[in-house]
């Protein structure tokens, strides 16, 4: 009965399981059966294999199956499976990989998905943490998940996973330009921007021994392609997507709400909120010109502090304070390094002259940068926490 209700669930919502495959001979025909279980909607790309799996895709004459005459790559795959699917009138395509890796009676999990969220990719998030599951899989998708979370705001736990749910109308309205593994960044990002959400639910994986594992994921050719595509998705976001939605969703009562819900009025405790005022003042001071708030914002994620408020302090090199910084923090390294503290202005400056000059500027700007972001972490501190107190009395 569970089985059937689902069955009416998938033609209900118009909903289709796509499977791209390429050389997985040994576990297709097992994906496919698991899935039938649950649906007849399946749609198959075989992309260019040169094994068995062409025989045994026509062992099911009944399923819609698609044939790319040479190996284009898993993105390529899926775009072909998104238009097909498209044109045979599904409204969502459910992406299952054809290694055996995902669980078939996982998808009921992502049909509940449509009711509650219909406009929405949602990705079946893996537990990274369990046996067998490669390093360098687990340090791919951290990576992977922090810049996501860089040009969209989204964090997620897994941004790798190729078990997913696509609403097929928007995606088919985006032209994508890329191919490989990298399209799984590509389309989650594209949508994003175009207005579709992302989320994602828990799955269940299977990842058999090292020596049972077949993937035609190459380290360094994808590794690659993926980290050229994150800086393009960096580079527009911050001089192009980023603003522009800001401008478009701009209103001056939500934003003092949401920058107070950000920030003071946060559910930190007091001990984070003053560590990262003080680290963004630290950061501010540090002579890292033009990169010193991305530098913040990285490392308060790593660190786990308040990112809103260590990027709003990190802002203390604003043009008004900039030529206090830069003296300051000459006067001071040239004091403790016992260096000329005058400032000589001349064209005729040699590069001996410049780096007597440079020396005590980039010594006392860590040193200034320490001792004011430890002086406003302990000034806040106490200010938060008198404050605190009072507001436990009312």
């Amino acid at each position: 009965m569970e089985h059937l209700t689902l069955h009416h669930k998938f033609i209900h919502h118009k909903c289709c399981v796509l499977i791209p495959t390429y050389n997985n001979a040994a576990s297709i025909a097992e994906v496919i059966n698991g899935v039938l279980e649950y649906t007849s909607n399946i749609v198959i790309v075989n992309d260019g294999s040169t094994d068995k799996t062409a025989a045994i895709l026509e062992e099911y004459p009944d399923l819609l199956v698609v044939k790319h005459p040479k190996n284009m790559g898993k993105g390529m795959a899926l775009r072909t499976g998104f238009k097909a699917a498209f044109e045979k009138g599904y409204k969502y395509a459910i992406s299952i990989d054809s290694d055996g890796q995902h669980y078939p009676d996982d998808l009921h999990l992502f049909i509940d998905e449509i009711e509650q969220h219909p406009n929405a990719i949602i990705i079946g998030a893996r537990n990274m943490d369990q046996p067998n599951v490669p390093g360098k899989s687990t340090f791919g998708n951290r990576a992977s998940s922090f810049w996501f979370w860089v040009v969209t705001g989204i964090k997620l736990s897994d941004t790798q996973s190729g078990y997913r749910l696509y609403p097929l109308s928007p995606i088919n309205s985006i032209h994508f330009i890329t191919r490989k593994y990298e399209f799984e960044i590509e389309v989650m990002v594209r949508s994003f921007w175009n207005g579709v959400d992302v989320r994602s639910i828990p799955i269940k994986v299977f990842y058999p021994p090292a020596e049972e594992r077949v993937t035609h994921f190459r380290p360094f050719k994808d590794v690659t392609r993926i980290t050229l595509l994150n800086i393009v998705f960096v580079l527009s976001a911050a001089f192009w997507f980023t603003p522009i939605r800001l401008i478009k969703n701009f209103s001056f009562k939500d934003s003092k709400k949401k920058l107070h819900a950000h920030t003071i009025g946060s559910p930190d405790s007091v001990l984070k909120k003053s560590l990262s005022m003080g680290f963004g003042v630290f950061m501010g001071i540090t002579p890292f010109w033009g990169y010193q708030i991305w530098l913040a914002i990285g490392l308060a994620h790593l660190l786990k502090l308040n990112k809103v408020i260590v990027a709003i302090f990190s802002n203390i090199s604003i043009p008004p304070l900039i030529p206090f910084i830069l003296y300051g923090s000459y006067y001071l390294g040239a004091v403790l390094l016992n260096k000329p503290t005058e400032l000589i202005f001349s064209t005729d400056l040699s590069l001996s002259d410049v780096w007597n000059y440079l020396y005590p500027y980039l010594y006392g700007s860590f040193i200034l940068a320490i001792l004011s972001g430890l002086s406003v972490f302990l000034l806040s501190y106490g200010g938060l926490a008198i404050a605190a107190k009072f507001s436990n009395k009312k």
